[in-house]
């Protein structure tokens, strides 16, 4: 166990939750009866915010862009799900009376004379979205709602669903939605079988299974659709739907039409086997998400595939594929996280932020009741009680095993975990919401350089728009800090030190951008499209990461001479308290909130400097990140600096010699004898 564990929680300002179990749940201290502490809450804090006939939830906040009556759907349909795998995993228990008011709330929503209807999937673009939750709920709720349904209000709901058929869906994750929804039409209605509507469902499940497969990249991850997007959907849409899909009572009938095999179960529980190796790898000590990506809001989806696995069965038997303590740690390290800084708020609440309401970081398509897609964190509720996930003592995660550098090919990130601070890190040379080639402006929670379970980006203000943070640019005097989205990615991977007495992996990651600035209505702040002002060119550079436990070399080479400046900027912190900083000719350090960020030259002429700015960030209302600058370069000058985030008590390990041979191969000598050459000219899995 390590020191950076926090305390087990006792307590809540808005919940009520029982005492810590440190027998059962030595890590985190809660047991299934705090989850559902915590789900009853919840739902019973939304009551107050339904209309009258409890067909829509609309909680306080900003609306999104597709007005209140989408809004109160997705406050319904997402909580129901919460509300359904509560009652599946009880056998039927349900002593809050949940079923009743979410079976009435069906009711009147599909009844398009009620007082407020639900809009139409044929009409509204996300109800698409919310009926695939209405049908996952009806699928576990079944003998509890729809069985007791009357005729009129199944038929109803039969028309309502039935509207997802033979529309447009976006090629990605979109057409889980729908997959889901014809599963469940299937199941409750023989026309779909071999009526009128069954050709228009082959036709439909076919293509977006299709589209599905499209999306596969390597072990077990997804891009989301054609760009490089990845982000928390391998986590709350492809790795969590197609095992729910494959739970649903229709997937019976769909095997027996020919359209789902036994192939298909094994493809996708393959595929989350190796997913969710790779997901308990990225959550923090302190049982943080990664902090990247869009829809951030959602908070505890992030923990969807580790129920996931779950209930695709690879935590059962006595040698599981992947340890159901170990599952059920990573899942409530992450709910314990958001309890411990004030999640939910003080009306027991969901906001769109991620500690506390921050709007900013919500896309504009998110709105009051966005946040409930949380549901997907609630799943493991649906398995019972005395299944391993909840019964197995909790296990350590990935980092509180020890120190590990891994490469994950399809994001294109070098993930460092450090067991002293508990924090993991990715240096991004492979995300970015975009294409090769193809300019945009960088979007904060994609196209940084790094990523990690203890910082987070500029969100709000000038910085969101123009990156200052965790990147490398040049600065033009009239148009700031250059982007890098649309970058080639040259090189993700590790290798051994040489010169040490043990085995010991590095990691190595190359990336070439042509540095720019975008102009006019640039959108930074949802997915980095250019604006119409169009783009202005700069210089090409090649950037290399060369990362070894919290430590990173950054090597820079101008393919070009650049004109302008080249500036580096390190890993923001934000907090409550004053930061603390420190600058000395090329070196900038930051300490805040028991983390500290270290710049430093080694390679060329730096000067330094520290950003501050004031409510930028969803992790505390102070910012700073320390920052390198070198004058310009000359077409094959190369510089390099170490960049380092680490706790406050750790010691900010030296950084290596850096010198270059005269073929262009970098040579990184360490003070323990370690060595590393580089070839900064390779492109072995080039994207």
């Amino acid at each position: 166990m390590t020191s950076s564990r926090p305390p087990h929680i006792s307590s809540h300002s808005v919940l009520d939750l029982p005492a810590p179990d440190p027998q059962l749940s030595p890590y985190t201290g809660l047991t299934r009866a705090h989850w559902e502490a915590v789900a009853d809450q919840l739902l019973l804090a939304l009551r107050p915010h339904a209309t009258e006939e409890f067909s829509q939830l609309r909680p306080p906040g900003r609306p999104s862009r597709s007005g209140d009556d989408s809004d109160g759907l997705e406050g319904f349909a997402r909580s129901f799900l919460i509300a359904a795998s509560l009652q599946h995993g009880r056998g039927g228990a349900d002593p809050h009376g949940h079923a009743e008011h979410y079976a009435r709330g069906i009711a009147a929503g599909v009844d398009p004379h009620s007082a407020h209807p639900w809009p139409r999937p044929s009409t509204l673009p996300q109800s698409k979205v919310e009926a695939c939750s209405v049908a996952l709920g009806l699928d576990l709720t079944r003998e509890w709602i729809w069985d007791r349904f009357e005729e009129t209000t199944r038929q109803q709901v039969i028309a309502w669903f039935r509207e997802v058929i033979g529309t447009r869906y976006p090629d990605n994750n979109w057409v889980w939605f729908r997959l889901i929804v014809l599963t469940f039409l299937r199941s409750v209605d023989d026309s779909f079988a071999d009526g009128e509507d069954a050709a228009a469902l082959r036709t439909d499940l076919t293509h977006d299974l299709r589209v599905h497969e499209s999306c596969v990249d390597q072990a077990g991850w997804f891009t989301d659709g054609p760009e490089r997007s990845v982000d928390h959907y391998n986590t709350w849409a492809f790795a969590v739907l197609p095992t729910l899909w494959l739970r649903m009572r229709g997937i019976e009938d769909l095997a027996r039409d020919g359209l789902v095999t036994a192939m298909d179960e094994d493809r996708h529980r393959s595929r989350l086997a190796l997913f969710v190796r790779d997901a308990l790898g990225l959550v923090g000590a302190d049982g943080s998400p990664l902090v990247q990506g869009r829809s951030l809001v959602y908070r505890l989806a992030a923990a969807g595939p580790f129920w996931s696995a779950a209930l695709a069965g690879l935590a059962d038997g006595p040698a599981p594929e992947v340890g159901p303590g170990t599952l059920r740690r990573a899942a409530s390290g992450e709910l314990a996280h958001f309890l411990r800084h004030g999640v939910p708020d003080e009306q027991g609440l969901l906001t769109l932020g991620w500690h506390h309401a921050f709007p900013d970081m919500a896309q504009n398509y998110s709105g009051p009741g966005s946040p409930y897609w949380a549901c997907k964190g609630f799943l493991g509720l649906a398995l019972p009680a005395e299944h391993p996930v909840w019964t197995a003592t909790e296990q350590p995660l990935p980092v509180e095993e020890g120190d590990e550098i891994v490469s994950l090919p399809t994001p294109g990130w070098l993930v460092s975990r450090t067991r002293e601070d508990g924090i993991v890190r990715v240096i991004n040379h492979g995300t970015d919401h975009g294409l090769p080639g193809v300019l945009g402006a960088d979007a904060p929670l994609y196209a940084r350089w790094a990523y990690s379970t203890a910082t987070c980006p500029a969100m709000r203000g000038p910085s969101s728009e123009v990156p200052v943070d965790s990147t490398v640019a040049l600065v033009h005097p009239g148009l700031g800090w250059s982007h890098r989205a649309g970058f080639d990615r040259l090189a993700v991977r590790t290798a051994p030190l040489a010169g040490i007495d043990h085995a010991e992996q590095v990691g190595i990651g190359i990336s070439r951008q042509l540095c720019h600035w975008v102009g006019g209505d640039a959108d930074a702040s949802q997915y980095g499209e250019a604006g119409a002002g169009g783009v202005t060119h700069g210089a090409v550079l090649t950037v290399a990461s060369i990362v070894r436990g919290a430590s990173e070399v950054r090597v820079v080479r101008a393919e070009q001479a650049t004109e302008h400046p080249v500036a580096l900027a390190g890993w923001p912190l934000s907090g409550q308290e004053e930061v603390q900083e420190r600058q000395i000719a090329d070196r900038a350090e930051v300490t805040l909130s028991a983390l500290r960020s270290t710049v430093r030259g080694m390679r060329g002429t730096w000067s330094s400097a520290v950003e501050q700015a004031r409510d930028v960030s969803p992790l505390g209302p102070v910012f700073a990140v320390p920052h390198l600058e070198t004058a310009p370069l000359d077409a094959g000058d190369v510089v390099a600096a170490q960049v380092v985030l680490s706790g406050h008590g750790a010691e900010v390990p030296a950084a290596p010699d850096l010198s270059l041979k005269e073929d262009g191969t970098w040579v990184l000598r360490w003070a323990d004898g370690a060595t590393l050459q580089v070839d900064p000219q390779e492109c072995s899995h080039r994207r």
